[in-house]
């Protein structure tokens, strides 16, 4: 009699952790949606402007003369902000994801948005960035971290670069790869000072890809499946992109890009960091990020979107690229 009263409370609790919990528990990925319609950022959109001293150099503005879709878009602008010569000052105008809404770390989430990079786009050799994606970073860090995602321009090409802890690099220059990688090798800048490696993982189909102005060297540990166009020129006008996210430092990381509803790269393998003083959590912001120049930069968005699945952002042939 006593194991059957165990066996069946057994079965009670066992269907109290199945159920969801009173009220409805928060999913991991919360959808959110903002088409920048209003004059405001949209309550359910889960994005805010923060606030600091580099972002003072941004400014905000929600304009019906130009529209991916409906009837605004939103423009975010960076004007010079830095002293001369300050090599540790930036320059951002970038909206970022509220915290109650960040997604744990490691978990599968989709993003879209449109994207149209106003006239003059910067061509210099300088770092510039559109959009970037981070694992949390806690005051018990021990060094910064890089995105281990980001959307940047290269000398005025639109490139995609991933981020992880330093992995094997075989160096460019010597006589087994003068001057390019072997089939089956993703370009990568090695930083052994910072411990950490960028790969080159998507490209304009015009740009030259050892004309990337961070690259040194090689690594397996990266692998990046090129479909058969690049990304679209900065000149096109709106683009619409669609990221599919699942980080792995330890290498079973995935990522698919898509580009105006075609494929542009897979990308697996070492994917993000892990380390002392790092967060559960990632997040995701865009806008215009720069280290100091003279010139005003505008880039605009439209229609973003984020969520667990493809068909919360997005339809069609590029939903296949996670399968």
């Amino acid at each position: 009699m006593k194991w059957r009263y165990l066996a069946v409370a057994a079965t009670v609790l066992a269907a109290c952790i199945a159920a969801p919990q009173a009220g409805g528990a928060q999913p991991l990925v919360p959808v959110l949606a903002d088409d920048f319609e209003g004059q405001d950022f949209d309550p359910k959109g889960g994005l805010y402007y923060k606030k600091n001293f580099e972002q003072s150099a941004g400014t905000v503005r929600f304009i019906s003369t130009e529209a991916r879709q409906g009837k605004q878009a939103l423009a975010l602008s960076i004007r010079p902000l830095c002293p001369v010569g300050a090599g540790d000052c930036s320059e951002r105008a970038e909206v970022w994801e509220k915290k109650n809404v960040l997604v744990p770390y490691g978990e599968e989430v989709w993003y879209a948005f449109s994207m149209k990079l106003a006239d003059p786009i910067p061509r210099d050799d300088h770092r510039y960035l559109m959009a970037q994606w981070k694992r949390q970073i806690t005051p018990a860090a021990r060094k910064s971290y890089s995105p281990f995602l980001a959307l940047r321009l290269d000398k005025g090409k639109i490139v995609v670069t991933v981020e992880t802890d330093e992995v094997k690099a075989e160096p460019l220059g010597t006589p087994e790869r003068p001057d390019r990688c072997k089939p089956g090798e993703t370009l990568v800048n090695n930083r052994p000072h910072d411990r950490q490696t960028r790969a080159l993982v998507a490209w304009q189909t015009d740009m030259a890809v050892t004309t990337w102005r961070y690259q040194n060297a090689c690594t397996s540990d990266i692998l990046v499946k090129p479909y058969r166009e690049g990304l679209p020129a900065a000149e096109t006008g709106w683009i619409d992109f669609v990221f599919a996210i699942r980080t792995g430092p330890r290498g079973n990381g995935r990522i698919a890009i898509a580009a105006n509803g075609r494929p542009v790269a897979l990308v697996t393998g070492r994917i993000g960091h892990e380390g002392v003083g790092l967060g559960d959590d990632m997040y995701f912001k865009f806008g215009p990020y720069r280290a100091g120049q003279d010139s005003v930069w505008t880039v605009l968005y439209d229609r973003f979107r984020r969520g667990a699945r493809c068909s919360d952002v997005t339809a069609g042939a590029v939903c296949t690229l996670w399968q």
